[in-house]
């Protein structure tokens, strides 16, 4: 934006200014109401807008900087022209303006309105005309209504009590022969750097010169001309001194190190928002939301939206930029993309007038009154707290009230008396007089500083004590100073703000460079392939921030802004590095010498900046001593007679002078300005020589999706035609960021589970996924509030679907309405049945309808649409929605997203894609809401009874908490129940107590479904429930795994999730109770492998970051978990023969084992090795009564599950396993070849779950429920 404005010292852009500029009224054309400023002409002639023209610009064009003049008159008098009379305000006024060119690069205009006596008869009596027309009119409407209700005329007055006709006619009217009529004209400045505060003097200067009694000392063309072509940018690091009509004018530019050039006041942004509403609106503007700034005065819009894009250093906002919004682009408030505009706000008017197109994700900054109106959820800015606090700390050195200052900057931009020395001191101007300076004093009682002080303490944050020193101001009296005092205290407010903001990201982002992916040979291959190529290790880079960070950086790493300073990144190792990324990694480097702290070390530890005096000290060195002097303004060639002065009227300027510049060599405009210009361009864009331009051409437009090309309206043309092709672009950019939003969706999600392969529940990070799906909602509010014909609700898609809910239910009443019900019946593996949930859209609204925690539309929105992506149903749902096609006629324009069928098709298509993952994104997020849930057991009838006489009853877990016991009715096989939601279903308890004469009870599996989002688990059992059947258990803890749906059987023939563990197939577990004896059993070496893999398998669970770790339970008790594996190394070599009919069980070993524990003294080599072997064998035996005892039915196979679990909770295991080994009841149950009588064997296994030692496990509830150890 700044530092690249200006190349070497020969270059004619190195001009100070480009244009001068004088908008105003044309008296050929008289005048024409303004119908695009939207005025409506029940206001008084006087408050109406009226066309106003580019009087005269000076040179007529500037071949690098094209003059625009339609966008330069729309935003020079936003509002077009406006008269006063002499009972009026007509305080002259300053605004500036900024535009943006299609390269992303911007242009600065300066502007002062001033009113200029209406000399043209013929306006006069024009304005008279309107009136007594205008009046005519509104006394037959009082006279109409005798209530004299006069509202409608009280608005457009003063005075509120507008009761008698006579006042309301003196009070806004015109009458020619008593009043003078006043037009609005303004002088302006187009220059290429924000040399706010040097243009600001010069203008009043000039003003200066036309209201005083005597005659400016030169001509004023001279002193245009002057700062037009002999008045040159100072160089980098720099200041330069020029003249002004009175006084001499100083600026200066930062050098190649510092931060980029920002003159706007940081001041005023802090006075008129307030610290903690700024730091959330800039929160906002770092994730890309829609930024809307309100406020009666243009150039606090200005302001606000320079000072906020200022303090993104290093980052650059990368989409639509219109801090002022003409009137007449209203339109453009119903783009779909992010975006950051200023609207003035009329005299009178409310925010709730404000009729918004979307509002689910918008930033809206009342800046007059002080108050911000936030989205509903965005995670907050890093060490916010700190972060405040060393803000305030700053401004409170200024004696500025963190809170903010609304009075005092209340007129800082009416420049009042314009006497110079007055108005820069002027107590209205939101400056402080220098002597003035005790505010410190009063602010260390500060109710702002106390609160955040008793914050910190409270979240524990330690601040350091606060301590205020006095304003720098007094020592620097004995040092002449070239510039006023107020403005450097400004200069040095903004650069050590902006060094504290800057230090944040610096700190953030201190090792960026190593997750930046560099995979192209070189800058074509890069271009062209830029759209599949990941070049930022995001995962990684996450993965290695503090905790606290993550909500916010995870987000921020997706945005536009991030991308782009990436991509630069990358450039840079072909082509010069882009100014702000120099400047960053200067930054970076110089960290890197200071503290050379490992960069592995990542702590959420605050540090505070340490560069503010420096920085102070830079600016203020530069001021002090001025580094050059531009050419006096002097007499030019002009004709003798014009440029007559007359006081108050800005003179017709000879434009025969100031078309051109200067033809002396002077030395810094000497090379030809086209030669250089085609150098400066080549340095400015890095227009790569071997690179073809198309190509370059296209990745613009591509690769930096869609914010860059739609940077800024055209602000010239606005015929339907080019509003229709805007929409279009708009249209294909939503599209577009559908395909990469879906397309970043799957790969994220599959790529993990390639990885993961069968271990697990495969997962993205939870944090990650979260991030996507948040996008992913906000884009769909987007393109559902493009195109909109009223506005309803702030959530766009909501409204939408009550409409279509109301229609059906209507039609409903009426006929049954036809509903896509699933495949008929669903039957299981063994034919008892799951009833099908039908697929109908609105019953998942009304799911999210009733979730009273939901309180707002645009967060039942989410709801809904987490709810659709999580029951793989989102694309399905919204074809409905979409295919009532009168309904969407009725909400939208043509040009509506909606309403374009082929993008549409396609982009139900992409969101058809993401049916190819299973998502868990309503139920693991809305974790508190009651949930249905559906139970089927079914029995094994062959080998079994149908009916049992017994109380069966069962318990679900799930990872967000269990159901306790519920008792099934008799007989009942199926049952629903309702209970607060359980998240991912892990096990399942089923048992029954064995009463009445058939007792026992072989159970196939249990199915559990979740009746709102209809996912259903399958916990496999195979087993016997009953006294002195298989190996005695009254209950049994089952395994979950997930079952596709039918629906998804379809989708999942192309591409399927891995399939989740599941608990031990019912043939492995009849084998291991040797009910059948035709099983093959594993070998030794499988079975060592068995171990390994599912010690390998936990060990990998801990070093995954904490919120995508799968479920522990499935790791230890599943198919090919840690308890079937050691169970294969007890099974092996077993003498499990049945002696007379009778099951041996490896519980059977491990009781033998015990007994002789607790009645023999072993005899050991040493006392140590005693000691230690004693105090295993205590705690074995206790551990193994304890599960004997415990309240609980549970089988043999069952009490080792839990034997094995606690074992390894509590890393007593690797102790265990040789005792068994060495105990004499081993010998007697097992052959001479087993495993466990195998030396290296059972040593090699006790090494193997050593590895265990270091992880702290934390075992499900339901697993060891009344085992007290």
């Amino acid at each position: 934006m700044s530092g690249s404005g200006a190349p070497g010292p020969g270059a004619a852009p190195c001009r100070f200014a480009h244009y001068f500029v004088l908008c105003g009224i044309d008296a050929e054309s008289g005048l024409e109401p303004d119908e695009l400023a939207g005025e409506n002409f029940d206001q008084s002639p006087l408050r109406r807008t009226f066309k106003s023209k580019v009087l005269a610009h000076y040179p007529q064009n500037i071949e690098w900087n094209p003059f625009d003049q339609d966008a330069v008159n729309m935003l020079c008098m936003p509002k077009g022209l406006s008269f006063r009379t002499q009972a009026d305000n007509r305080d002259p006024q300053l605004h500036s303006f900024i535009i943006t060119r299609e390269d992303g690069s911007r242009t600065y205009g300066f502007v002062l309105t001033f009113y200029e006596e209406v000399t043209s008869k013929q306006i006069c009596t024009a304005m008279q005309t309107l009136y007594q027309m205008h009046n005519a009119e509104q006394y037959s409407s009082v006279c109409a209504s005798s209530s004299c209700s006069m509202d409608s005329l009280a608005s457009s007055i003063d005075e509120g009590d507008a009761t008698s006709l006579a006042k309301l006619q003196r009070y806004n009217s015109y009458d020619i022969s008593r009043d003078t009529l006043y037009v609005s004209k303004c002088i302006c400045l187009i220059t290429p750097l924000p040399f706010m505060q040097a243009c600001k003097k010069f203008l009043v200067q000039l003003y200066k010169a036309v209201t005083s009694q005597q005659p400016p000392p030169l001509p004023l063309e001279s002193y245009i001309h002057n700062i037009l072509y002999e008045v040159p940018l100072p160089p980098p690091g720099r200041s330069l001194k020029f003249y002004g009509v009175y006084e001499p004018i100083i600026c200066q530019r930062p050098g190649p190190n510092e931060l980029p050039l920002s003159d706007y006041p940081l001041r005023e942004v802090f006075e008129l928002l307030g610290l903690e509403n700024l730091v959330q609106v800039f929160t906002c503007v770092l994730l890309e939301m829609q930024i809307l700034l309100y406020s009666q005065d243009y150039q606090r819009l200005m302001t606000v939206a320079e000072g906020i894009t200022t303090l993104l250093f290093p980052f650059q906002w990368q989409h639509v930029y219109v801090p002022i919004l003409p009137a007449s682009l209203l339109h453009f408030l119903d783009a779909p993309v992010p975006y950051l505009m200023g609207l003035q706000s009329k005299e009178g008017t409310d925010r709730s007038k404000l009729e918004l197109p979307q509002e689910a994700n918008l930033c809206f900054v009342d800046i007059d009154n002080h108050f911000i109106e936030l989205p509903e959820e965005f995670p907050q800015f890093p060490n916010k707290l700190e972060f405040i606090q060393e803000i305030s700390e700053v401004l409170l050195q200024f004696g500025i009230p963190p809170e903010g200052n609304l009075h005092c900057s209340d007129s800082a931009t009416k420049l009042k008396n314009l006497v110079l020395s007055d108005l820069v001191n002027d107590k209205k101007n939101g400056n402080i007089p220098g002597n003035a300076l005790n505010m410190y004093e009063l602010l260390k009682g500060n109710e702002t500083i106390a609160r955040l002080q008793a914050l910190a303490k409270r979240t524990g944050v330690t601040m350091e004590k606060m301590t205020i020193t006095a304003p720098l101001v007094e020592k620097e009296k004995d040092v002449k100073l070239q510039c006023e005092e107020v403005e450097l205290r400004d200069y040095k407010l903004n650069v050590q703000l902006r060094e504290v903001f800057a230090n944040r990201f610096t700190q953030m982002f201190a090792d960026y460079e190593a997750f930046v992916i560099q995979a192209a040979p070189d800058l074509e291959s890069w271009l062209t392939n830029r759209e599949q190529m990941q070049n930022f290790d995001k995962a990684s880079f996450l993965s290695d921030q503090p905790e606290p960070y993550l909500p916010f950086l995870s987000h921020f790493i997706e945005t536009q802004m991030f991308a782009t300073f990436i991509d630069n990144k990358i450039i840079s190792q072909w082509e010069e590095k882009d100014p702000f990324l120099r400047v960053f990694d200067s930054r970076i480097e110089k960290i890197r010498l200071y503290n050379v702290r490992a960069p592995a070390l990542r702590t959420s530890n605050y540090q505070k900046c340490s560069t503010l005096k420096e920085a102070a000290q830079s600016i203020e060195q530069r001021l002090m001593k001025i580094d050059h002097t531009a050419i006096h303004p002097h007499l030019l060639d002009m004709k003798i007679g014009q440029g007559k002065y007359e006081q108050g009227f800005f003179p017709k300027l000879q434009s025969d002078v100031l078309a051109t510049g200067p033809t002396n060599n002077n030395r810094w405009a000497s090379r030809s300005a086209t030669t250089q210009r085609r150098k400066d361009r080549l340095r400015q864009h890095s227009e790569h020589i071997g690179l073809d331009n198309d190509l370059r051409e296209k990745y613009m437009q591509e690769a930096r999706s869609l914010g860059k090309n739609l940077r800024q309206p055209k602000l010239s043309d606005l015929s339907p035609a080019v509003i229709a092709q805007t929409n279009s672009k708009f249209v294909e950019g939503l599209l577009k960021e559908c395909r990469m939003k879906t397309k970043r969706m799957l790969v994220e999600k599959m790529g993990h589970e390639a990885v993961e392969l069968g271990h697990g529940e495969a997962n993205i990070t939870g944090l990650e996924e979260n991030t996507l799906i948040a996008s992913l909602c906000d884009l769909l509010e987007r393109i559902w509030s493009h195109g909109l014909q009223v506005k309803q609700g702030k959530s766009a898609l909501w409204s939408h679907l009550l409409q279509y809910q109301e229609r059906e239910e209507k039609q409903e009443h009426s006929a049954e309405s036809p509903v896509a019900v699933g495949p008929e019946r669903r039957k299981s593996d063994t034919g008892i049945i799951l009833p099908t949930l039908r697929v109908s859209l609105i019953q998942d609204m009304r799911h999210v309808q009733n979730m009273s925690e939901i309180k707002t539309d645009v967060g039942r929105a989410r709801a809904w649409i987490r709810l659709s992506l999580e029951k793989k149903l989102l694309s399905q749902h919204l074809k409905q929605l979409l295919s009532n096609q009168a309904l969407a006629k009725k909400l939208y324009k043509r040009y509506a997203f909606l309403r374009c069928e082929e993008e549409r098709e396609q982009f139900l298509y992409h969101l058809l894609s993401l049916n190819a993952v299973d998502y868990f994104c309503f139920t693991s997020v809305f974790t508190t809401i009651v949930i249905p849930y559906r139970s089927v057991i079914i029995p094994i009838k062959k080998l079994s009874n149908a009916i049992t006489t017994s109380n069966p009853w069962i318990c679900v877990s799930g990872e967000l908490g269990d159901t306790g016991v519920m008792q099934i009715p008799k007989n009942l096989l199926e049952m629903t129940f309702e209970c607060q939601n359980l998240g991912k279903l892990t096990t399942v308890q089923i048992g029954h107590d064995n009463s009445g004469l058939l007792a026992k009870w072989l159970v196939d599996c249990v199915m559990v479904r979740n009746e709102i989002t209809g996912h259903t688990y399958k916990f496999p059992c195979g087993r016997w429930l009953g006294k002195g059947v298989d190996d005695g258990s009254l209950e049994r803890i089952l395994i979950g795994e997930l079952v596709s749906s039918t629906s998804d059987e379809e989708l999942g023939k192309q591409c399927r999730t891995p399939p989740q563990q599941k608990s031990p197939t019912t043939a492995r577990r009849l084998s291991i109770t040797s009910l059948t004896g035709k099983n093959t059993k594993p070998n030794a070496g499988q079975i060592q492998e068995g171990i390994g893999e599912a010690v390998n398998n936990i060990v990998k669970h801990f070093h995954k970051p904490e919120k995508e770790r799968g479920s522990l339970t499935i790791l230890l008790c599943g198919e090919n978990g840690l308890v079937a594996a050691l169970e294969q190394v007890f099974h092996h070599g077993f003498k499990s023969a049945r002696i007379f009919h009778k099951n041996v069980f490896i519980w059977d070993f491990i009781e033998k084992a015990v007994a002789y524990f607790e009645t023999s003294d072993q005899i050991g080599d040493n006392e140590e090795a005693l000691l230690l072997q004693r105090s295993s064998c205590k705690t074995f035996c206790h551990y193994v009564n304890a599960i004997n005892t415990a309240p609980r039915n549970i089988g043999k196979d069952g009490k080792f599950q839990i034997l094995v679990c606690l074992g390894t909770r509590d890393h007593l295991l690797p102790q265990w396993i040789p005792l068994l080994a060495e105990c004499p009841p081993i010998t007697r149950m097992y052959e001479e070849n087993a495993l466990l009588r195998d030396r290296m064997t059972v040593n090699s296994l006790i090494r193997v779950l050593q590895t265990l030692q270091d992880f702290n496990i934390v075992l499900e509830g339901s697993l060891i429920k009344g085992v007290d150890v």
